[in-house]
């Protein structure tokens, strides 16, 4: 009966077409998204090879080791996969035919930063996660050309 009546309705009162270019109003996009939750992965990396493993009779020490290196494990490979989101979001939904005019080699960038965040989730590698935040400097600078602007490259690190 409530789609009897919510198909009327839609009949009474129609919803005005609308079309939009993107997903949300212009400059939602940003990278910084990505740069963050990279930092984040480069920061458990970091974190993960410095963590000493305790002696192995102290039951205390092995279960806060165990205990840490969970959580660090936890948070890097939620980043990655945040970074990645991000990076994918940013390389679909904002970047256009006009733009990989300019930069032909856009698909490239994206889709190595994209298989680094994957290579970041699944292993503990430092020069991985500096490469990841490499790629996302790159995008980086060419989001904010493509914008016409020079935004400054920063880490929180």
């Amino acid at each position: 009966m409530f789609k009897k009546v919510a198909s009327k309705m839609k009949n009474w009162f129609p919803a005005e077409e609308i079309e939009a270019h993107c997903d949300g109003p212009c400059g939602v996009y940003d990278p910084a998204s990505a740069r963050i939750a990279a930092e984040a992965v480069l920061s458990m990396t970091k974190k993960i090879t410095d963590l000493q493993l305790p002696d192995g009779k102290d039951s205390e020490a092995i279960t806060a080791y165990v205990n840490t290196i969970s959580r660090y494990i936890a948070i890097k490979e939620q980043q990655a996969e945040i970074a990645k989101r991000e990076l994918l979001i940013l390389w679909t939904d904002y970047f256009k035919p006009e733009h990989l005019e300019k930069y032909p080699d856009l698909h490239d960038i994206f889709w190595r930063a994209a298989k680094l965040c994957s290579g970041c989730k699944v292993e503990v590698n430092l020069e991985h996660a500096n490469k990841l935040m490499a790629s996302i400097k790159k995008i980086h600078e060419i989001f904010w050309a493509t914008k016409d602007r020079d935004v400054a490259w920063y880490t929180a690190s």
